[in-house]
């Protein structure tokens, strides 16, 4: 049974989403013929057909992180493009200590808490010290179709989506979320347990309403 926990075994899954929004983002080959070293040397010279290739490769891998921190996919493909500036602008700082998929998907993150963090802060998030907090249950995923559980995530308020997405699927520690957001190890904590007490409630009612249409066509 598959459950949400600290490290996500649904990140792959949704990582290759086919939704109609990761569809509209560039499907190109020519990506294919070169290593990423190459890439990284001509996106390094300015090269624009080593630029086109790359974003290429990861767009689709990046449109699909971007979609879980956004709200709508107007705002994911905003992230998106942000992102993808910024790694051409600072491309040929990379030093290969990491993977470029890592290395891109960081940036990617970045943006995206860069723009998430103003709306973090207009939402109260609770600061509750370690010893108060209430351990949620896990919550099972294995019925749900990907499509389903993104718009469950986007559904999620700012706070606890962004703790949620970094707890959970990108593998974040509490403390490492803290400095990262700019919160407390207890903030982080309190909110990823309001994320799952929120998932639990859309979850079950999305199993009602599934429930209610088959016995509507029988």
């Amino acid at each position: 049974m598959q459950q949400i926990g600290h490290a996500f075994t649904l990140v792959d899954v949704i990582n290759t989403l086919p939704t109609n929004l990761l569809n509209n983002v560039s499907k190109g080959y020519n990506a294919y013929m070169q290593t990423d070293e190459d890439l990284i040397k001509g996106c390094a010279k300015g090269d624009r057909a080593s630029q086109k290739a790359l974003y290429e490769r990861y767009c689709r891998k990046m449109m699909a992180i971007c979609l879980r921190y956004a709200k709508s996919g107007q705002e994911a493909e905003d992230i998106l493009q942000e992102g993808f500036v910024k790694v051409f602008s600072n491309i040929s700082k990379f030093r290969a200590e990491s993977q470029l998929a890592t290395w891109i998907t960081r940036i990617m993150i970045n943006t995206a808490l860069n723009k998430q963090r103003s709306k973090v802060y207009m939402v109260p998030m609770l600061d509750v010290k370690e010893g108060h907090l209430i351990q949620e249950e896990e919550v099972s995923l294995a019925h749900f179709h990907m499509s389903d559980l993104l718009g469950i995530i986007q559904s999620l308020p700012d706070g606890c989506r962004i703790v949620f997405n970094l707890f959970a699927i990108e593998g974040y520690s509490h403390k490492e979320i803290s400095e990262m957001a700019g919160i407390s190890i207890g903030t982080s904590k309190s909110q990823y347990n309001r994320a799952k007490s929120l998932l639990r409630s859309k979850i079950e009612t999305l199993e009602k309403e599934k429930l209610s249409y088959g016995q509507a066509t029988i």
